[in-house]
């Protein structure tokens, strides 16, 4: 299995902590105004089963597919659960409309063949919509530090937004909406979360790109194709497009020197 149990438990232990229930409100909030105006008929949750990111979708088909399946209680908000990991997706090519996942891309060794396969699975105009902790942030400078880890990733597995964007170009995915949060400080009760909760309006404002997470939105374009004709073609018909036109030119001087009748 490429994703690690210490990383899947720690994450799951991670948003039951007052931190963690703060990032997960928020990027909850964020994923359910997104995914609410995607239109198609397949949308798939890959990984986090405690969460549902699909809830504000109006697909008909809305399934979940992860190394880990959801408890028995949860398994019946599915269409459909499927354990599979996300390097390897059970789905034909282009065949899914919606792709969500929450910090997928940090909980893997191989983030590349996700994408890969996130870009083989999705229709053309297809749309994943993804989280991920900001390196480049208080949360991230803290999670540096000698000691206990503040979030449930290591620094080097976290992906900037700079770096994601490198990824989804080579993909020829195009980022349409992006939104950075979670600007408090990182405390680790609720009671200073609150206090400093000031700050996530004061920070969206003046240091937009330094929240300690993010949700980004990228749609799959496929360029329209162009018939390329060999050189030797076009020359030929430039050579019969003239030769036409010559002909055309004569008959139409053949009428105009007639000589007149004088009769």
């Amino acid at each position: 299995m490429s994703t690690t149990q210490s990383s899947i438990v720690s994450l799951g232990d991670w948003l039951q902590t007052d931190s963690g229930q703060y990032a997960r409100e928020w990027e909850q909030a964020r994923f359910d105004a997104i995914v609410a105006d995607v239109f198609g008929y397949n949308a798939i949750q890959l990984g986090t089963p405690e969460l549902d990111l699909l809830r504000a979708n109006r697909m008909p088909v809305k399934a979940y597919c992860g190394a880990n399946l959801p408890l028995e209680k949860h398994a019946g908000d599915w269409v459909g659960v499927v354990q599979a990991e996300p390097e390897f997706l059970p789905f034909e090519t282009q065949s899914i409309d919606l792709l969500v996942l929450f910090h997928g891309l940090e909980l893997t060794e191989h983030p590349h063949e996700v994408l890969r396969e996130v870009d083989r699975v999705l229709v053309p105009e297809g749309r994943i919509v993804l989280s991920g902790f900001n390196p480049w942030s208080l949360w991230g400078a803290r999670n540096r530090l000698p000691g206990k880890k503040y979030l449930p990733v290591a620094p080097n597995a976290q992906v900037s937004l700079p770096r994601l964007k490198d990824w989804f170009k080579l993909l020829s995915f195009d980022i349409d909406l992006g939104h950075f949060g979670c600007y408090v400080p990182p405390f680790a009760t609720k009671k200073w979360i609150e206090r400093f909760s000031f700050a996530e309006q004061a920070g969206n404002r003046w240091w937009p790109v330094c929240g300690g997470v993010y949700v980004v939105s990228a749609v799959k374009r496929v360029p329209g194709m162009r018939l390329l004709t060999p050189r030797w073609k076009a020359r030929q018909s430039k050579r019969v497009a003239a030769r036409a036109a010559g002909v055309a030119l004569q008959h139409h001087t053949d009428r105009v020197i007639e000589p007149p009748d004088h009769n």
